[in-house]
């Protein structure tokens, strides 16, 4: 029999992930959600037709896997609510909420839990999502399977050493899509000041963008090697990416990755005080 999974939060993400396991097989009887809002729950119902909950504790004492999808700023409260339940119940518990420590969720809940942290990213949102996950000692090889399908409905997953290195994760996958969102912004109004309209300029960027990642997903070559076989000497390859690396490209992406993995630090600091 399956184990049940309970999400509490109706928001996007659980949807997501709600829906990637349905998607997946994985048997409705044996999924539920739980949410406050009433606009929410009949969103998550209409969308899923799952059983939706108003009550985090009647979840909390039915899951046997516990997602904890709601916003970092709200998770203490939300934890503390259900912390009885949960340790009566010892689930797993899968947190997505960004920038919350292991050892703060812990503390929160009444301690002694097997907890799983997973940096997710919007992507997700269309199944094509990569998550990061870090496992605290007690969650055990069967947990860490069961968390992981749970992430690859909707995407790729990795697991980290380290949960310091669950920060990296967010710089670069978590807050990633926002890069490549600013790189096509960038190359669309460079395409459009030099003559193209914008109909156009978008195609051609978003197509380009595409068939890049798809080049890179598909191949064996590391992306040093497909830059290098799409530049040819002496041509406008070649030149353009000359005026990349004048402009230090590549310290601007270190700078930018070290500047997220720093607030990524300071907002676990920030939501895990007082605790």
């Amino acid at each position: 029999m399956s184990h049940t999974i309970g999400f509490i939060g109706a928001g996007n993400m659980a949807r997501s992930l709600a829906g990637g396991l349905l998607h997946n097989g994985f048997m409705r009887q044996h999924l539920l959600l739980a949410d406050p809002d009433a606009n929410q729950r009949r969103g998550a119902q209409e969308a899923l037709d799952l059983e939706v909950l108003a009550d985090n504790r009647e979840l909390a004492a039915r899951s046997d896997v516990l997602v904890l999808a709601v916003k970092p700023q709200v998770l203490k409260d939300v934890a503390a609510a259900i912390a009885e339940t949960v340790q009566k119940r010892k689930p797993l518990v899968v947190s997505v909420a960004a920038g919350i420590r292991i050892a703060d969720l812990e503390h929160w809940l009444s301690g002694q839990l097997p907890i799983v942290r997973v940096m997710p990213n919007t992507a997700a949102l269309i199944g094509s999502g990569a998550s990061g996950l870090f496992a605290n000692a007690r969650v055990t090889d069967a947990q860490r399977d069961e968390a992981e399908s749970i992430l690859r409905a909707v995407g790729v997953t990795v697991w980290v050493r380290d949960e310091a290195l669950i920060d990296v994760v967010t710089a670069v996958s978590g807050s990633g899509p926002a890069y490549f969102f600013l790189v096509m912004e960038a190359l669309e109004k460079a395409a459009i000041r030099h003559g193209l309209d914008t109909q156009t300029a978008r195609l051609l960027t978003l197509e380009t963008a595409y068939g890049a990642a798809k080049m890179a997903l598909e191949g064996h070559e590391e992306p040093s090697e497909l830059r290098r076989r799409v530049t040819s000497p002496g041509g406008t390859t070649e030149r353009a990416v000359q005026a990349l690396e004048q402009g230090q490209i590549g310290k601007l992406f270190d700078d930018a990755v070290a500047a997220a993995i720093q607030r990524a630090r300071e907002l676990a600091v920030m939501f895990g005080k007082n605790t």
